[in-house]
């Protein structure tokens, strides 16, 4: 993390997840995200932060959306994200009220990516960190992006990126000097 970031206290770790959790219950009752106005919250909840919120019902996932960049504050990121979790993720339907008791929630606060430099596939994977590094991939009208916690199913650092290939649409083995990757790191609660 860098200088302007800082780890978040328990308090408002468990502050961002109540928040989390009441934009979703807002979302069941009015069909919208929580209306925050960040002036109401601490400095270190004001920062603009890039977050995913990461949604699962009895193990299983069940949302998962967010921000890679910073453009927003921090408590605004993660109402909206959770809201969009619950509700907007295209691959499942929208949350229905008797779902709520079964959700555990994950709050993934991003550092700023940073561009990787490799000269082919086998310097890339040397230099992933498994169970630290997020990754974002980009290629020519193809994107995606694994968070840190995906090392949990995918520890081997081949097996992560090809399932990152996937997940942008391409195939396991595809490779060209247009690809791009960035890197970022998380901190998670």
């Amino acid at each position: 993390m860098s200088s302007t970031e800082t780890t978040l206290d328990t308090a408002s770790r468990q502050r961002l997840v109540q928040i989390a959790r009441d934009s979703i219950v807002h979302g069941l009752k009015h069909g919208r995200a929580l209306p925050i106005d960040a002036r109401d919250y601490p400095d270190t909840l004001r920062v603009p932060r890039a977050t995913f919120v990461t949604l699962h019902k009895d193990g299983e996932l069940r949302g998962c959306i967010g921000t890679l960049e910073a453009h927003r504050p921090l408590v605004e990121d993660v109402a909206d994200n959770a809201f969009n979790a619950a509700f907007h993720d295209p691959r499942f339907v929208p949350l229905r009220a008797e779902e709520f008791p079964h959700l555990d929630m994950r709050i993934s606060v991003l550092s700023p990516p940073m561009p990787m430099t490799f000269r082919d596939e086998a310097d890339l994977l040397a230099q992933l960190r498994p169970g630290i590094d997020g990754l974002i991939l980009a290629a020519p009208d193809h994107y995606g992006t694994f968070l840190p916690s995906v090392w949990e199913s995918l520890p081997r650092a081949e097996d992560f990126l090809r399932h990152l290939k996937r997940k942008a649409d391409l195939p396991a083995d595809y490779w060209s000097s247009e690809l791009q990757m960035q890197r970022y790191t998380t901190e998670a609660f």
